[in-house]
This record gives structure tokens, C-alpha cells and sequence, in this order.
């Protein structure tokens, strides 16, 4: 004689994944559309219309192509672009006037871009190493050491500049202390209060940023050089927490960390920590391995990218 067949185990979690109506009913919230901010790179010829090689797929437009995209991005739905130049060398100078100048190439962009499709959100960078012939965020001494307080001066300039020119969000990505308070401060006296600051609030100083480097011009000027006494280390979490709740102090309305994939600890802390509308930067390093390993038939591009993306979401 047997007893009753043992039920084990009386919950079974395949259940619900055995088909593909049951995982889409049960799955959480996955990667909107309007999460998304596409990174565009503007540049004058010869520049213009080239690939950027360390980043397969992704080009240097002029601003007609610029504009090009955000029209392509409102009719897409995403929310917003995100503006970095490729600044001519003949442009660049030690302490980077060109960024402050109201008629640079960013600032002919977001005028462009506001002009053609005036609902979509205009993101710009602020800091200087784009136009550094030295390619460091920030004004160098004589013995070559950043000087933080000149440099957070000439910041809070640059975003005067783009918000005159239209810029919806200004975002500091130097990581010099006490930027995010000066330049909310200047914005707010300049009567431009309406402008948000997206502070890069965690930004480690990562070996992923090199193509990004290349795609902006910076990566030849900065030469051997590093960043590694602006931005920080990236074995340090504890760290990215202060420097969060320093620029949210300072004013910032939204804070980024970057890199995005490396860093999704941080992420995860930051968002725990102080509920805060947090962004995540998957950085041009990033975004390169995952394309050129789909190019080599590695992986199933798609599939890993948007994989990547929900990583982030979750």
C-alpha cells in the first residue's frame, strides 16, 4: 500500500513563465520609451559626417544633421537629446573660452533644434574639456593641477551661455566641488529659474569613456593625462552617496551616475537612498563592446542591449 503522492514542491515558479501571455501579464514595469535621452555629437566639417570609429553605428553630425535627429526623436517619442561637440583645434585654448563663446556650435544647435521642434527636451553639457587644448573640465596652475574655484567660475558662464541659447537642462559633468550651487545661483539671478540642472553627481574616473573621448576631440589633447583627482575612484560607494547629497543640496532637480553597467550598485544606492528622479549613463565604452560583439555575430544585438537597458530599469 502507498500513501498519497507527495506534492513537492506545492509552488512552482515556472508556472507562470510557460507562456508568453502569462510572462508579459506578471512582468514588471521594462524600458519606456520615455526613459530614453539620445546622446548626439555635433561637429563643424571636415569633422561632420564622419563615423566615429570606436563607436560602430554612432556619427558626428553638422546641425542640419542635428536637427535631423530631433526631429527623428519627437516623432519617435523620446523625451529629449543630449548635445556634446567635437570642437575644432583651432578653437581650443588653455582655458576653453570657446564654451563661453554665444554663437559656439552648441549653442547654433539648441537655437536650430528649439526652432524645428520646440517640445523636445535640449540636454547640454557643461564642462570644458571639449574645448581644452589640454582636454581636462576644468583651468590648469602652473605646475598643471586643475584649479577648482576658477574653474566652477567659468562653469556657471558656460550655463549662463546655454541657457540663453535655449537649453531646457544643464548638466555639470566636471566634478568640481560646489559647481551644482553656483551655477543654480547664477541661473536663478540671471532669471533663468526654469532651467533644469542634471547633476553627473557619481562620476568615477573610468577607463569606458575612451571612445566617448575620441568622439569629442578630447582624447588627443588629454593625451596620458587622467582625471582621476576630479572624478572619483571606482572602488568607492560610500563616497558617491556624499557626493549626491551635496549636489541635491546644492540644487540639483535630477543626479546621473556614470558609467551606468559597472556602476549598477551605485545606481541601486543612490535611488534607495534619497528616492530622487537618478539617471544612468551607459557610456560610450559600454554601448562599444556590446555593438561590436553583435557585429562579430557574438551576440543577438537586441536582445542584449535592450537586456542591458532593463538592468538599469530594474
Amino acid at each position: 500500500m502507498t500513501g498519497p503522492s507527495p506534492r513537492f514542491p506545492t509552488t512552482r515558479l515556472r508556472r507562470p513563465r510557460a507562456a508568453d501571455w502569462s510572462r508579459r501579464l506578471v512582468r514588471e514595469p521594462g524600458v519606456l520609451i520615455d526613459d530614453l535621452i539620445w546622446p548626439l555629437f555635433v561637429a563643424d566639417p571636415p569633422l561632420a559626417g564622419q563615423a566615429v570609429a570606436s563607436m560602430p553605428g554612432v556619427m558626428r553630425h553638422d546641425i542640419a544633421g542635428i536637427v535631423g535627429c530631433a526631429e527623428e526623436a519627437a516623432a519617435l517619442g523620446i523625451p529629449a537629446v543630449a548635445l556634446f561637440p567635437s570642437t575644432a583645434p583651432a578653437l581650443k585654448n588653455a582655458a576653453g573660452d570657446y564654451a563661453l563663446d554665444p554663437d559656439n556650435l552648441v549653442c547654433q544647435t539648441v537655437r536650430a533644434i528649439k526652432q524645428a521642434v520646440p517640445g523636445l527636451g535640449v540636454v547640454c553639457d557643461v564642462a570644458l574639456d571639449p574645448y581644452t587644448s589640454h582636454g581636462h573640465d576644468g583651468v590648469l596652475d602652473d605646475e598643471g593641477r586643475i584649479v577648482n574655484d576658477r574653474t566652477v567660475a567659468l562653469l556657471v558662464r558656460q550655463a549662463l551661455t546655454l541657457a540663453a541659447a535655449g537649453a531646457d537642462v544643464v548638466a555639470p559633468s566636471d566634478m568640481m566641488d560646489g559647481r551644482v550651487g553656483a551655477i543654480r545661483q547664477g541661473l536663478d539671478d540671471a532669471g533663468h529659474d526654469n532651467v533644469l540642472i542634471m547633476a553627473y553627481a557619481a562620476k568615477y574616473a573610468s577607463a569606458f569613456y575612451g571612445p566617448f573621448r575620441d568622439a569629442v576631440g578630447s582624447a588627443a589633447t588629454l593625451g596620458r593625462g587622467d582625471k582621476r583627482t576630479y572624478q572619483m575612484d571606482p572602488a568607492n560607494g560610500d563616497e558617491a552617496l556624499r557626493e549626491v547629497a551635496m549636489d541635491l543640496q546644492e540644487g540639483a532637480d535630477w543626479v546621473m551616475v556614470k558609467p551606468g553597467m559597472a556602476y549598477l550598485d551605485i545606481v541601486y544606492r543612490v535611488k534607495q537612498a534619497f528616492g530622487v528622479p537618478t539617471f544612468a549613463y551607459q557610456v560610450s565604452g559600454e554601448y562599444a563592446m556590446l555593438e561590436g560583439a553583435a557585429r562579430n555575430g557574438w551576440m543577438d544585438r537586441d536582445r542584449v542591449m535592450m537586456e542591458s537597458l532593463l538592468a538599469f530599469k530594474r
